[in-house]
């Protein structure tokens, strides 16, 4: 999920003669300028005659290749810092030539000229897939447009950075600035490194009976605290007790936790499962997770709404300037994962409705409350639903109005009430899905673990929090009031002051400021749908090994 644009310093317009000007008129100069085509700027240099390298090399001085180039070779080669490949960028092939033009007594021109030309591409496609990532999001079902991006020339970017002598410095904004990119490139640097321990080849064993509980004797105990300990959910210098209990199961609850199982402590077969993940599994979901957040655009406003789908989790935040202030995080219900996922895409709320009407789908309607209520007449009068042709409600259930739905010629919907299926509030950012976030009438839901629940709508755990949010600049609405209007029964709805960019993301890997790294399944399988298109691009290594 990507950050703002980070722009290095642009030479404007550079005169030669200004330029020229710094060397002595004794010694005969030879000024060269590099035009960017559609941009109002000329890169220009200026040497002396003899020792000028071939016209418009980039990344040679006097001749010789230059410590930018030096620098830009070595950030190719350590690519994979930021789950990049090197070998997309031919970092090994640009090394070796690099090594023959340092070694070279003179360089000549034409293999200056065919480095230069070779790692200047090289360096635009970095930069690019730094920045915007590798792939089309639309092509992993994620309704995310780069069209709708700031716009971004990498070689604009690359000769203005060469300019300003701050090739370093726009590698490194290149990159998403939203703060999670950052620790999760931590996270995945400790985790190749946890990846490279021989210990993770050996699986633990298998539990007698199939389930471990505290103060039972377990012969993988040893092997147990070593992998707890690597992962930093148990102390280093912890004693391994003779029977599973003590901090052993405080850190197996802490496993838990960074995994998005029940933290009972009890070692079932799917915490066993989740303990034998390798490292080096973990890793290609950091790697995919970090490709989603080049192009999720979680630094768009100032306020931000985001709800992470396989996480189960709305947050909303104020980002300022690449500070990430986290001002709700509440439990969500999202779309069924076998049949009515929850699309991913990012737009503007505007609207609260308060004590809403659920307008019922055609598809639901034809599906579900329809074939109900012939079961069951009362069915349609105990829910609240009416036929609605045009303006006007008819709340009584016959063939004609059922045969009116079908044809076309009207419509189901649900009064507000508490058996609404929107609960008693509605946030309404509008889009083509006719997605939204809403309250529920059934909240047990929220105490399940897995919650892929809803036809596509998100429930939230905690309206009158996300309201309080969203109405910011709206004193009048205060929590009291807020309550008031949403147990009203009657429609109300309000437009924002400031509508507030809600984002649907999707992001299997989570890194939170304190090193600690949690992952959660992926529900939807976008996980390997992303790993599938990244390794269909020409020349790219598996990021997901085939199970």
């Amino acid at each position: 999920m990507p950050a703002s644009t980070a722009t290095a310093t642009a030479v404007r317009l550079r005169r030669p003669s200004h330029i020229a000007s710094r060397f002595s008129a004794h010694v005969p100069v030879r000024v060269a300028c590099l035009a960017s085509a559609g941009a109002a700027w000329l890169l220009c240099s200026a040497s002396p005659a003899w020792a000028q390298p071939p016209h418009g090399l980039l990344w040679f001085a006097d001749g010789r290749p230059s410590q930018a180039a030096q620098a830009a070779v070595k950030a190719l080669n350590g690519a994979s810092t930021d789950g990049l490949e090197p070998r997309d960028y031919d970092a090994d092939g640009l090394q070796r030539a690099l090594a023959q033009l340092v070694d070279a007594p003179t360089p000549a021109s034409d293999a200056a000229q065919r480095f230069d030309g070779a790692l200047t591409s090289a360096m635009k496609r970095y930069l690019t897939d730094l920045h915007r990532g590798r792939v089309d999001p639309r092509k992993v079902h994620a309704n995310f447009s780069l069209d709708n991006l700031p716009p971004f020339d990498p070689e604009s970017y690359l000769r203005n950075a060469m300019a300003a002598n701050r090739l370093a410095d726009a590698m490194r904004e290149a990159a998403p600035s939203f703060p999670l990119y950052g620790t999760l490139r931590d996270a995945l640097a400790k985790y190749r490194k946890l990846a490279a321990e021989p210990f993770w080849k050996t699986p633990l064993p298998a539990v007698a009976g199939g389930k471990l509980t505290p103060g039972q004797s377990y012969a993988g105990l040893p092997q147990l605290a070593q992998r707890l300990q690597a992962l930093g959910d148990l102390s280093p210098d912890t004693p391994v007790p003779q029977r599973y209990e003590g901090a052993l199961v405080d850190a197996v609850k802490a496993f838990q936790t960074r995994h998005a199982l029940d933290a009972d402590g009890v070692i079932g077969a799917g915490t066993l499962a989740q303990l034998n993940v390798t490292p080096a599994a973990r890793v290609d979901q950091i790697v995919l997770t970090m490709e989603r957040l080049r192009w999720t655009p979680l630094a768009e406003g100032p306020r931000m709404i985001v709800v992470n789908v396989p996480e189960f989790v709305l947050r909303a935040y104020d980002y300022d300037e690449g500070k990430l202030d986290i001002r709700l995080e509440m439990k969500v219900i999202v779309g069924k994962a076998l049949d009515t996922r929850t699309p991913l895409f990012k737009e503007d709320m505007r609207y609260i409705e308060f004590s809403p009407y659920w307008n019922v789908p055609s598809s639901i309607a034809r599906k579900e409350v329809i074939p109900k209520s012939q079961r069951d007449p009362g069915y349609f009068t105990r829910q609240g639903f009416e036929f609605v042709y045009g303006t006007q409600a008819n709340a009584t259930f016959s063939q004609a109005n059922v045969d009116a739905v079908l044809n076309g010629q009207a419509r189901i919907r649900q009064r507000p009430g508490p058996l609404n299926a929107l609960g008693d509030i509605k946030f309404i950012f509008p889009n083509n899905q006719a997605i939204y976030l809403h309250h529920t009438p059934t909240p047990e839901l929220f105490k399940r673990g897995r919650r892929d629940f809803s036809h596509g709508c998100i429930r939230v755990e905690d309206p009158v929090a996300l309201a309080q949010f969203t109405l910011q600049g709206m004193p009048e609405w205060t929590p009291a009031r807020i309550r008031e209007a949403m147990t009203a029964g009657k429609s109300k709805t309000i437009a924002l002051q400031q509508p507030v960019p809600v984002v649907l993301a999707y992001g299997t890997a989570i890194a939170r400021a304190d090193g600690r790294v949690y992952f959660v399944p992926d529900i939807y399988g976008q996980d390997k749908l992303l790993d599938q298109a990244l390794r269909q691009r020409t020349g790219a290594k598996p990021a997901v090994r085939p199970s």
